[in-house]
């Protein structure tokens, strides 16, 4: 792969962010020139580097991609060792979320439900290479609409209480509790969260359920969809999270690698084609993405699959890819609003949005509960619930001010780019 082109708002990229960007570019082949960034890294660098790494999903990729490149050599040895650690603690935490699916799955299947396993153990192996280098925050189940009331009860009896409702999902959880620091994030707890996703019946017509195969899964039968639904799905999930404040660049990577999974079969991107044409919102999401990753990271994606996804995209939606795709990638959490340029260009396109801009820049309510009171809780736990939720709120207002004044901004250069005549 050659150099990419970076011409285009590169400067508006900051150290950190190019430096995040040299990490993702160590999963093309073969390497390009903008990895050479890591190998001067000093270890306060490198460690500043982790944080974006867990909170992007890609720090056990990248230190198993390292293993393979031969590079571990690179890594300050605590930063290695870091790593290490992680990828140790996150093995059990498989482990530990695998065994809850299966007992969850062994009662769905006692009681004949009829359902699917979405994302997660599901994108094993075609986009996730092995499940532990995944970190996977819980567990997704389609959910036929008949069979809701009854998975309810399930997750119920097993001490899950409803958490959520929004729109058809339902979401469960468990043994909740604050997440103390970013190491914990790959350790396994009591802690378990469980969404459930309807899946509306309509006479005479066969939806996703009726599609399913069945794999094999920790000595059960786990029931999937079929290839071209869990990609599509697997698209539909990261558009959704481009058109969002934070959009970890793991799904970026999973995705990429599922689409070279399937390169050179024709008879795949046939059936997606037939499939996906049938809904306007899924070919501008499949080529809203593509196009994303090939700014990111350069050209990956055959022609079956861009002749009419990529090529049917907007001339807007092209131009804001070019300008904030990467650093829409790259931001650090909690992120921003630019995603909000796009969103204005594609309503004007005819395709809706689930929310207005005006609230989307100032909502009017205040953010859910992290945590719910339970029956138990005791004084400390009360408190520190509180606490946490005051953290939140005020996190909150300060990203909605400081994000809001740099998207008045953006806006103004975006209009003045929308604006400029062609040559």
């Amino acid at each position: 792969m050659p150099t990419l082109n970076t011409d285009l708002a590169s400067n508006y990229l900051s150290r950190e962010q190019l430096l995040r960007e040299a990490v993702l570019l160590t999963f093309c082949d073969p390497l390009p020139d903008q990895c050479g960034r890591l190998q001067t890294l000093s270890e306060r660098q490198w460690k500043r580097l982790l944080c974006w790494l867990d909170i992007s999903g890609l720090a056990l990729y990248f230190l198993d991609r390292m293993v393979e490149l031969r590079l571990c050599n690179i890594l300050p040895p605590g930063v290695l060792g870091r790593l290490q650690q992680n990828l140790h603690d996150n093995i059990g935490r498989t482990r530990g979320m695998a065994a809850e699916s299966v007992a969850i799955q062994r009662e769905f299947q006692r009681s004949g439900l009829l359902y699917a396993t979405l994302k997660g153990f599901s994108l094993c192996p075609g986009s996730v290479p092995r499940a532990e280098l995944r970190h996977q925050f819980d567990l997704d189940f389609l959910m036929a609409e008949e069979s809701v009331s009854e998975a309810r009860q399930v997750l119920e009896r097993r001490g899950y209480r409803l958490y959520a409702i929004s729109g058809r999902s339902l979401e469960f959880k468990i043994n909740e509790r604050p997440v103390v620091s970013l190491n914990d994030l790959y350790k396994d707890s009591p802690g378990r969260a469980v969404e459930l996703h309807i899946e509306a019946s309509v006479p005479g017509r066969h939806g996703l359920l009726g599609r399913i195969e069945k794999r094999d899964f920790c000595g059960i039968r786990m029931p999937v969809l079929s290839p071209v639904d869990l990609f599509l799905g697997q698209g539909l999930h990261v558009y959704k999270h481009v058109f969002s404040e934070f959009s970890r660049a793991a799904h970026l990577l999973e995705f990429r690698r599922h689409v070279l999974l399937r390169r050179n079969d024709e008879r795949f991107w046939d059936e997606l084609r037939s499939i996906a044409e049938e809904n306007p919102r899924a070919v501008l999401g499949l080529g809203v993405v593509t196009q994303l990753i090939t700014r990111v990271t350069g050209e990956f994606a055959p022609e079956a699959l861009t002749n009419w996804t990529v090529n049917r995209l907007p001339a807007s939606a092209q131009l804001w890819i070019n300008m904030y795709g990467r650093r829409v990638v790259f931001d650090k959490f909690p992120g921003s609003k630019l995603y909000l340029l796009l969103q204005n260009e594609l309503e004007s396109a005819g395709v809706p949005s689930k929310r207005s801009l005006r609230q989307s820049l100032l909502p009017r309510r205040l953010p859910p509960a992290i945590i719910r009171a339970s029956s138990r809780e005791t004084l400390s736990s009360r408190i520190d619930r509180y606490r946490l939720q005051l953290s939140f709120i005020l996190g909150r207002l300060r990203f909605h001010i400081v994000e809001g004044a740099r998207y008045t901004w953006e806006s103004y250069r975006w209009r003045q780019n929308m604006n400029r005549p062609t040559l």
